[in-house]
């Protein structure tokens, strides 16, 4: 079936920060091991989006199956979790490999888990990173660190990981390459009569129960994995763009910002599902006190809260929690993630940002609340 001659050209939406996930079944041979024959092309979508001042992170798949391939002949008694986690630390070098041969800019191997992103810490820590990352101009490439993760390898589940980083790097738009064309109505493998669907304002029962199964023997997620990550990106605002990764002129037309596929709405736009978030989220016990120049600093918008705008910490809250910010008398003005622990931001307040580490000993960032990360009352007023 071609793309071409069914699936009309639509706009994608402006986006500056992408996040890319490519499957097993565009990286691994039919029985075999990894292969650029798809990925060049994705590669060069990734370059040329680099080279307009955008930023990518790659999600990959890949590792399993490059490690069944190096041990060909064990690759019967590969169905046991141990085994599979043993072909993902085998498979990770020449996943990473095939990805850093195909890009003329160093590329950064990050191995999350679930665990990692639920943990507010670590949530944090991992968000710096690649955030350093796409700073120092590198090629993030993600995965799920299989060799350690139990749950999250044997869901398969690097659609909704890719949604989850789509998220955790403030993406504008996530794209999901497949071999498969688009959303249809029903299994085009099976049911001839099925149609796709290159617009989805919002994900209903209905269109989630048009995904199948798992569609390759090197793949672990189908199409309904696929919608779950789309649902999550949604809720994030943050759109979805399904497409086939094999057909090249599909590919090649993302570089022109068009999109032969199915594009999945977001719920709300990215800011205003972050600040709703903010608004309804529980906060820790505690509360931040600032001055008069951080409130009207703060009030004036899309700035951070620095120490030496912090008068103090009351209550005890530990590094991204979700803390109450209030002025001098008491009175709510923001709320956000906060950088720092109550102990810590006893000892750096009305400090400069440049003496947090000489205070400290170490540095999670200039911000004690970065200005993503934090609404003000009049944001929370908006979206309430």
């Amino acid at each position: 079936m071609s793309v071409r001659s069914t699936l009309p050209a639509q706009a994608l939406p402006n986006w500056r920060r992408a996040v890319l996930k490519v499957g097993s079944n565009l990286l691994a041979a039919d029985g075999g091991g990894l292969t650029p024959c798809y990925a060049e092309a994705l590669a060069g979508f990734i370059a040329t989006s680099h080279a307009a001042g955008r930023q990518v992170v790659l999600v990959s798949s890949g590792a399993v199956a490059a490690g069944c391939a190096l041990l060909r002949k064990h690759a019967a008694d590969g169905d046991g979790l141990a085994a599979r986690q043993a072909l993902a630390a085998l498979g990770q070098a020449p996943m990473i490999g095939l990805w850093q041969s195909l890009s003329a800019r160093p590329v950064a191997q990050v191995l999350l888990t679930h665990d990692d992103l639920r943990n507010r810490r670590r949530y944090l820590n991992a968000r710096a990173t690649l955030r350093e990352l796409l700073a120092l101009d590198v090629l993030p490439v993600v995965n799920e660190n299989d060799t350690v993760a139990v749950d999250e390898l044997k869901l398969g589940d690097n659609d909704n990981l890719a949604a989850i980083v789509a998220a955790l790097v403030d993406a504008d738009l996530l794209l999901i390459a497949s071999d498969v064309d688009a959303l249809y109505s029903a299994d085009p493998r099976r049911d001839l009569a099925a149609t796709p669907i290159t617009y989805v304002p919002v994900l209903t029962p209905s269109i989630l129960a048009m995904a199948g199964g798992s569609g390759s023997a090197a793949g672990t997620g189908g199409m309904r994995t696929k919608l779950e990550a789309a649902a999550k990106a949604a809720a994030a605002g943050i759109p979805t763009a399904l497409f086939n990764g094999r057909d090249a002129t599909t590919v090649h037309a993302l570089q022109h910002d068009r999109l032969h596929g199915t594009l999945i709405a977001a719920a709300s736009s990215r800011m205003q599902a972050r600040k709703y978030w903010l608004r309804h989220a529980p906060a820790a016990p505690g509360r931040i006190r600032i001055d008069a120049g951080a409130v009207q600093a703060l009030a004036g918008g899309r700035v951070s809260l620095l120490p030496g705008g912090v008068l103090g910490a009351e209550g005890e809250f530990h590094r991204g929690d979700l803390v109450e910010i209030v002025d001098v008398n008491g009175r709510s003005v923001a709320r956000g993630l906060c950088q720092y622990g109550a102990v810590e931001l006893r000892r750096l307040a009305g400090r400069h940002s440049r003496e947090i580490e000489g205070v400290l000993g170490y540095s999670y960032g200039a911000e004690v609340v970065h200005r993503d990360d934090l609404a003000t009352v009049s944001d929370m007023e908006a979206t309430a």
